[in-house]
C-alpha cells in the first residue's frame, strides 16, 4: 500500500483540482474494514482491510476533489487508530442509521467495504436465482445455524441494498465500493515471490456449512448484482431520489486478493489490490468520470498483472467521480496492435464509421488533449473495426507505445447513416421545407443524406393534403405507402407555425431519432443469430405465475399489462455479454439489461410490462458479444432514447440536435412500459436475436 506515507505515489502527483458542485451539498463517507474474526481460525484473518481504510480516509481528507471534513468520515475498522467504531453488524447498522438521519437532498455519500465475503443458502430461495445469499462478513460473525437458517451477524446482500436505499430515498447520491468477494471455490492464494497473497473469500466450511448444503444449489445468473432485484440497484429508479454508482472488486464467481503493495517498493504493506489500484487511479486522474476510472483500473490490472479478476462497475458511469456533475460520454476501447495498425472491439453499433479519427490514449482516464497520436478507421463492421495511424492536429503517432493503449472516439455524438427522400415539389409545406434545408443539413451532418422524391431511400418525406394535418411534413416508410389509420403513429412536423430555422431543427431531431432505431434494426437483421451457443427464450403473460414461451414464428401479439421476461443460458466455455433493448412503435429505444454470462450461467430476468401509451409494431433486440478477460461489460445503454413526439408543433423546436440527443439518448428508461422488479481471443462472433411483435388493445 501507499502506506499513507504521502512521500510515496500520492505525494508525487499534481494536487487534485477542487471540484465545486453546482448545488451546495455536504459530503459524507462510511468506511468499513473487517480484518480479524475472533470466531474463525486465524488462518482466515486478513491484514489488508485496516490498511485499505487508512488509505481511503487519508485520500478523502487530503486528496479528494471535493471536501470531506474529518467529522463527516465514519471509520469502522479493527486495528485503525482513530476509528469511530468497530466493524460489527450492529456497528454498521448504527452508522448507516446515523448517516441516513444526517443526509439531505443533493448530498454525496461514499461507502467502502473491505473484508471477507462468502455465500450461504438464501433465507428466501425464491429471491435468488442461485438459491444463495451473498454475505459481507463483519468481525463478530458466528457460525451457520441450521435452526435459524443463517450465519450469525452476517450482513446479507438484501440488507445492504435496503441500507443504501435509505440514503437514496433521502435524496443523497451514493458511490459504493466493495473490495470483497463471494466465491466459495478458492480458499487461499499461493505465495507470490516474497509477497503473501490472501483472498478475501471465506469458504463455506469455515462457517460450519457442509458441502451437501451448498452442492445442490446450481448457480444461475453469474452476477446477482446485475439481477432484476439485486442487492445493489444501479442508476436512478422510480422511488429513489439519489443516484447510485457501484464498484465491485470481482464478479461472484471470482476471488479478489490482497498483497503487499506497492510491489517491489520499500515499506510495502498488505493492501487490497482493488482498493489500492482504484485510489491510485483517483489520485492520478481527479477529474475523470466513473467510467474512465473503471476502464483505467482494468487497464492497470491487465498491463501490470495485478490480479486475474474482472472488477465490475455499474450505474451512471458518465458522471464525474465525487462531484456528481454530469460528464460527456467517453467512448473508448482497448486496442490490439497489429502489423498495420490496430484492431478494436467496436463498430457501427457503437456509432463508428469508416474515416473517423480516434485519439490514441496511454491511459483510459487521461484528458483527450493528452492523446499520444491519432488513428483513422479503415474498416468498420457491426462489432469490430481496424484503424491505421494518421497525422492529425500536428501529431504523428510514435513508434513506441505503452501497454494497453485505448482508442477514444473524438466527440460523443452518435452518427448513423440514413437516406431520406424529399417530398414532391409544389405544395406550400414542401416549399417551406426547401427554405429550411440549410439548417436541416447543418444539424444532421453527413450521415443523413437527402435524395429527390422517388429515389431509393430509408424514409420518405411527404405532404398529405387530405390528411388531418395538410400543412405538415410527414415521415413515411421507404415504400411511401401508409394506411389512413396508421397515420396516428406516423411522425409529422407542422410547417405553418415555424420559421425556417425552427422547421429545420424539428425535422433534424425527428430524423435523427428515427435513424437510431432504423439502424439498430438494420444491424440486427444483418448480424443475425451468429455462431454463439447461447439459448434465448422470451416468455410473456399477464403475471409471473402465468408465463408462456413467446411464439418464434409469425408476429406475437401483446396487450397492455402483458409482462415480458427473458431466459438466456451460456452453453460455451467463454463468457458472453448480454444486452436487451426494445424499439417501441413511438421510435423509443429502451435499454433493459446489460450483464455478463460466465460459462454455464443462466440469466432469468423480468424486463417490463406493456403500457397502452403507444401501440403498434415493435421489436425486442438481444445483443450478445463474446467477452475478453478483464474487459468492461459491454453496456449499450447509450443507445437508449426517449419516445419521439409524433406530432411536432412549435414547442420544443428551439434546440440544436446535439442538445436534443443529449437529453433524449443516454441511458434513460424511455418507453412508457414499466420495468419489472422480477426475482427471478479467437472465438465465435457476436450475435443479435431480434423478435418483431405487435402490441394491440385488449380484445383485438
Amino acid at each position: 500500500m501507499l502506506r499513507l506515507l504521502q512521500s510515496t505515489a500520492f505525494a508525487l502527483l499534481a494536487p487534485a483540482l477542487l471540484v465545486t458542485p453546482a448545488v451546495a451539498r455536504e459530503n459524507y463517507a462510511l468506511l468499513v474494514g473487517a480484518s480479524q474474526y475472533p470466531s474463525l481460525d486465524e488462518k482466515y484473518w486478513l491484514k489488508g482491510p485496516a490498511n485499505d481504510v487508512k488509505l481511503v480516509r487519508t485520500y478523502l481528507e487530503t486528496q479528494s476533489p471535493v471536501p470531506f471534513p474529518a467529522a463527516h468520515i465514519a471509520t469502522l475498522a479493527d486495528g485503525v487508530e482513530g476509528a469511530t467504531g468497530e466493524p460489527t453488524l450492529s456497528g454498521i447498522r448504527t452508522a448507516f442509521a446515523e448517516l441516513t438521519a444526517k443526509v439531505q437532498p443533493g448530498d454525496f455519500v461514499y461507502l467502502h467495504f473491505s473484508g471477507h465475503g462468502t455465500q450461504a443458502p438464501a433465507a428466501d430461495p425464491e429471491t435468488e436465482l442461485d438459491g444463495l445469499d451473498e454475505l459481507f462478513l463483519p468481525t463478530d460473525i458466528g457460525l451457520w445455524s441450521n435452526e435459524v437458517g443463517a450465519v450469525q451477524n452476517a450482513l446479507v446482500d438484501d440488507e445492504i441494498g435496503k441500507l443504501i436505499d435509505g440514503l437514496r430515498d433521502k435524496g443523497a447520491d451514493v458511490w459504493a465500493v466493495f473490495d470483497s468477494c463471494h466465491s466459495g471455490t478458492v480458499t487461499r492464494g499461493a505465495p507470490d515471490g516474497d509477497e503473501e497473497v490472501r483472498t478475501r473469500q471465506l469458504p463455506p466450511e469455515a462457517l460450519g456449512l457442509s458441502s451437501d448444503q451448498m452442492e445442490p444449489v446450481t448457480r444461475g445468473l453469474q452476477d446477482p448484482r446485475a439481477q432484476p432485484d439485486p442487492p445493489i440497484d444501479s442508476g436512478d429508479e422510480q422511488g429513489k431520489g439519489g443516484s447510485l454508482v457501484s464498484f465491485f472488486a470481482a464478479q461472484t464467481n471470482e476471488v479478489t486478493p490482497e498483497k503487499n503493495l506497492p510491489k517491489g517498493k520499500p515499506g510495502r504493506i498488505p493492501q487490497g489490490v482493488f482498493t489500492y489500484t482504484l485510489f491510485e487511479v483517483l489520485a492520478e486522474h481527479p477529474g475523470a468520470t466513473y467510467g474512465q476510472i473503471g476502464q483505467e483500473v482494468l487497464r492497470k490490472y491487465a498491463t501490470k498483472s495485478l490480479a486475474r479478476t474482472t472488477p465490475l462497475f455499474e450505474g451512471d458511469l458518465d458522471r464525474v467521480a465525487f462531484s456528481g456533475s454530469p460528464g460527456e460520454r467517453v467512448a473508448q476501447w482497448a486496442a490490439t496492435r497489429t502489423d498495420t495498425g490496430f484492431d478494436l472491439p467496436a463498430g457501427s453499433l457503437h456509432g463508428l464509421n469508416e474515416g473517423d479519427v480516434l485519439a490514441v490514449m496511454g491511459s483510459a482516464a487521461d484528458e483527450t488533449k493528452a492523446a499520444l497520436g491519432y488513428v483513422q478507421l479503415a474498416t468498420v463492421e457491426t462489432f469490430a473495426s481496424t484503424a491505421v495511424p494518421v497525422e492529425h492536429e500536428g501529431k504523428t503517432l510514435p513508434a513506441e507505445l505503452p501497454k494497453g493503449v485505448m482508442l477514444r472516439k473524438i466527440g460523443s455524438d452518435l452518427d448513423f447513416t440514413l437516406t431520406v427522400a424529399l417530398p414532391e415539389p409544389g405544395p406550400l409545406p414542401a416549399k417551406t421545407l426547401e427554405g429550411a434545408m440549410e439548417t436541416l443539413r447543418a444539424e444532421v451532418g453527413p450521415r443523413i443524406t437527402f435524395v429527390p422524391a422517388g429515389a431509393d431511400a430509408d424514409l420518405r418525406l411527404a405532404v398529405i393534403k387530405d390528411s388531418r394535418r395538410p400543412d405538415a411534413i410527414w415521415v413515411l416508410p421507404s415504400t411511401g405507402l401508409m394506411e389512413e389509420q396508421d397515420l396516428v403513429n406516423t411522425p409529422s412536423v407542422s410547417t405553418a407555425d415555424k420559421t425556417g430555422e425552427e422547421l429545420g431543427l424539428a425535422v433534424a431531431d425527428t430524423l435523427s431519432r428515427m435513424a437510431r432505431a432504423i439502424n439498430l434494426m438494420k444491424m440486427a437483421g444483418a448480424v443475425g443469430s451468429g455462431s454463439l451457443d447461447v439459448s434465448v427464450d422470451l416468455l410473456t403473460g399477464p403475471d409471473k405465475g402465468r408465463l408462456k414461451p413467446m411464439p418464434t414464428s409469425g408476429m406475437p401479439r401483446l396487450v397492455p399489462d402483458d409482462q415480458v421476461h427473458v431466459v438466456a443460458q451460456n452453453h460455451m466455455d467463454i463468457p458472453v455479454d448480454v444486452n436487451v433493448l426494445y424499439i417501441g412503435a413511438d421510435w423509443s429505444i429502451s435499454h433493459w439489461f446489460s450483464g455478463r454470462l460466465q460459462p454455464g450461467d443462466t440469466l432469468k430476468k423480468g424486463l417490463f410490462k406493456i403500457s397502452d401509451a403507444v401501440l403498434g409494431r415493435e421489436r425486442m433486440v438481444i445483443v450478445m458479444t463474446p467477452a475478453a478477460p478483464q474487459s468492461p461489460v459491454e453496456d449499450l445503454s447509450f443507445l437508449a432514447q426517449d419516445r419521439l413526439e409524433l406530432t411536432r408543433e412549435i414547442g420544443g423546436t428551439g434546440k440544436g440536435l446535439r442538445s436534443a440527443l443529449a437529453e433524449a439518448g443516454f441511458g434513460e428508461t424511455t418507453r412508457s412500459a414499466t420495468a419489472l422488479d422480477d426475482d427471478s481471443e479467437t472465438g465465435p462472433g457476436p450475435a443479435i436475436v431480434e423478435l418483431e411483435l405487435q402490441t394491440v388493445k385488449a380484445g383485438e
